[in-house]
């Protein structure tokens, strides 16, 4: 089992639903950059963010964390049997990332001026703190695909007849790159590990900042604690939710193996989560505002039960062995994250004086579903040009057998 290109069709009925909802959601987006949000959204001076912070930066965000997570696991504590995931994780964190980055541009009014805090350093705003760290994570999250890169391509370099002449110039810079990547990925390695507990942290520190503007239930002084501990939490069910649409997608034998010793590592961060977050309502004694039944205790209600639900399935090995199970549970806690982040950014911050209530537009849900598509589609391109999802080669076998019959044969 190596990591190679992914050799199956490109186009199929799932993929041109994915093309159009992405097609839908750029039409979208040109009317937003060219007539600015009011012209899409249902956000104005009363409502200053809703579904694309939410969703597509603040939940995005968390469900990239499979990136640091995997990255943790498989070269820090030198797990080496999740080196098969690690790649894959490592696309979707570079992926995610880009398109947060993309999902800020399109939210800020004035989003040609989105490079100010290059230049314009606020070092007591956690604000500038979450873009510093995302666009220095981003860049290593590049540097770290990079290998992938010239994996590919060394000594496989074949520019047209008029470009031919680049060809082992090109090649000779590929294994430059790589020969020096190989000595100094640890450094970026370790930096996006740190570089990502500190913005996913950060992000919790945003709405403690909004202090009365937040409701009890999600207010509270541990949030960028536990804005860290759900990030770490579905970072593995990520991987595994990834790795099994994948495998169904493509025709491909899921990594059972390694996703069932994923799935048996949840259980204990979730009940961790748990445990905080329970915690924490009790010490406060903010249960009281469950017990009123209205549509912002309901939305906690629905958020707690997804993780409880989940940390439950993940404590049954029938449930981790299975790829329905593991599937179903991992969706759970996907879910369950991305309500968090929902009710901590758009139902439980209320702007003081703002006289109507927000509910997202038909043009922000077509932005959201359209990059989500777009995510979707890029990804299965990449990994069907690099080597990027571990597979069994029947070339490589078929060749590997006959050379070893061969063998054989001249020792008798």
């Amino acid at each position: 089992m190596i990591p190679w290109p992914v050799k199956y069709r490109f186009f199929t009925p799932g993929v041109i639903i994915l093309i159009i909802i992405a097609l839908n959601g750029l039409a979208f987006l040109a009317v937003r950059f060219f007539s600015g949000l009011g012209a899409v959204t249902n956000l104005d001076n009363n409502t200053p963010w809703g579904l694309w912070i939410g969703v597509d930066v603040a939940a995005g965000v968390a469900l990239a964390a499979g990136g640091f997570t995997s990255a943790a696991l498989g070269h820090i504590m030198h797990r080496e049997h999740y080196h098969a995931i690690v790649r894959p994780a490592l696309l979707t964190a570079m992926l995610g990332y880009t398109f947060v980055a993309f999902a800020v541009c399109v939210d800020i009014g004035r989003f040609y001026y989105i490079w100010h805090p290059l230049i314009m350093w606020n070092g007591n705003s956690a604000l500038f703190e979450v873009g510093i760290c995302v666009m220095i994570y981003m860049t290593v999250l590049y540097i770290e695909f990079l290998p992938i890169v010239t994996e590919r391509f060394m000594g496989r370099v074949d520019l047209p007849e008029f470009l031919s002449f680049l060809n082992k110039p090109i090649d000779k810079v590929l294994r430059y790159l790589d020969s020096r990547l190989k000595l100094t990925m640890f450094v970026f390695i370790i930096a996006g590990v740190v570089l990502s507990t500190l913005h996913q942290s950060s992000l919790g520190t945003l709405m403690v900042i909004a202090g009365q503007k937040m409701h009890p239930l999600w207010q509270t002084p541990v949030l960028p604690l536990l804005f860290l501990l759900s990030a770490i939490a579905v970072g593995f069910p990520m991987i595994i939710f990834e790795s099994l649409i994948a495998s169904r997608s493509f025709k491909i034998k899921p990594e059972m193996k390694i996703l069932s010793r994923l799935g048996a590592m949840v259980a204990p961060i979730v009940g961790i989560y748990l445990a905080v977050k329970i915690g924490d309502i009790f010490i406060r004694e903010t249960f009281k505002y469950i017990l009123i039944f209205d549509a912002t205790a309901w939305m906690f209600i629905a958020e707690m039960s997804l993780f409880i639900i989940a940390f439950i399935l993940f404590l049954s090995k029938k449930i981790t062995n299975s790829p329905l199970g593991l599937f179903s549970a991992s969706l759970l806690v996907i879910a369950g994250v991305m309500l968090n982040r929902v009710n901590n950014f758009i139902v439980a911050y209320k702007p003081f004086f703002n006289p109507s209530a927000y509910f997202p537009s038909f043009g922000e849900i077509s932005v959201t579903l359209g990059c989500i598509a777009l995510l979707v589609l890029v990804y299965r391109t990449v990994v069907m040009i690099f080597p990027v999802i571990t597979q069994e080669r029947k070339d490589l076998v078929k060749k590997i057998i006959e050379i070893e019959n061969s063998r054989a044969g001249s020792f008798k």
